[in-house]
Parts: structure tokens; C-alpha cells; sequence
């Protein structure tokens, strides 16, 4: 993920991060890193097969919904088992709540549905994801130009 206090860019390795080791500047690391907690450790329902190093995936939250990040190393991480079922397990769940479940693989969005998976490509940061809905069900997706803020232009 982005570091906009280390002019860390999206999908690059911090300078400050030595696989196998960790943080080297942790105990001096920037705010937004001090707050940042993946729900692996905030969330006691998450088995230790979801931490990080293992899984090889990042979950978060959005507005909207969970989002899985995967290793760019490992972009399959999120299609083996047991992940891919819990994946589609939320997404049934997230049916019921209006809660998304988006995979990102390097720029790479994919939308989980219980029945399907919607390859949105890259969605940019000005883009929303638009679902169309009939009853619960998904039938369409499509990545559109997000709208300015009432009052902006």
C-alpha cells in the first residue's frame, strides 16, 4: 500500500522493510503506519492461517466493504484453499448487508460475488465500482467516472 509520508508509492517494497526481518525504522515509523491494523490482528474470528507472512494477504476494510490484498508476489495467494471459500463465504454474507469483498493483485480489482468473480481491471482512484443489483443478486459490474462532491466541479 501507499506511504504518502515515505513518498512510498502503491505497489513497491518501503525502503524501510527487510523481508524476513520486518520494519527496520519501527519503532520510529510514520503515524499513518502506527495506526494502520490489518483485520487479521483486529478481528479474533480470523484463524492463523490468515496472518500475513502466511497467507500472503493483507485484509482492510473500505467504505463499502473488505478488501483482500495480495502479495503482487504471490497473485494466486487468494485463489487456494482455505482462502477462496471464506472469500466467497463473505461475499454470500456481504449479500444480506450490502457489504462488497474486492481481491487487488497489483492494480488489478476483482469484485467476489457468491457465484462470480467480476475482473474490473485497474480502478483508479477518480473511479467507483457500480453494481447492478436484482433482489441480493449481482448481475453487472462496471467501473465508472466517480462524481464530484456536491459544491465542487
Amino acid at each position: 500500500m501507499a506511504i504518502e509520508e515515505l513518498v512510498k508509492p502503491q505497489n513497491s517494497w518501503c525502503p524501510h522493510c527487510e523481508p524476513g526481518r520486518g520494519c527496520l525504522i519501527y519503532s520510529n515509523r510514520p503515524a499513518e503506519c502506527q495506526t494502520f491494523s490489518c483485520l487479521w490482528l483486529l478481528n479474533d474470528h480470523l484463524n492463523q492461517h490468515w496472518k500475513p507472512s502466511k497467507s500472503k494477504l493483507v485484509l482492510t476494510t473500505s467504505e463499502d466493504g473488505i478488501e483482500v490484498r495480495c502479495d503482487p508476489g504471490f497473485p494466486d495467494a487468494w485463489r487456494k484453499e482455505p482462502f477462496r471459500s471464506e472469500i466467497h463465504q463473505w461475499a454470500a454474507s456481504g449479500e444480506t448487508h450490502d457489504v462488497t469483498v474486492v481481491v487487488i493483485v497489483g492494480q488489478r480489482m476483482t469484485l467476489v460475488t457468491p457465484d462470480r468473480e467480476f475482473d474490473l481491471g485497474v480502478v483508479g482512484p477518480d473511479q467507483r465500482i457500480v453494481r447492478e443489483i436484482e433482489g441480493m443478486r449481482v448481475l453487472s459490474v462496471s467501473v465508472m467516472k466517480a462524481s464530484a462532491p456536491e459544491g465542487e466541479q
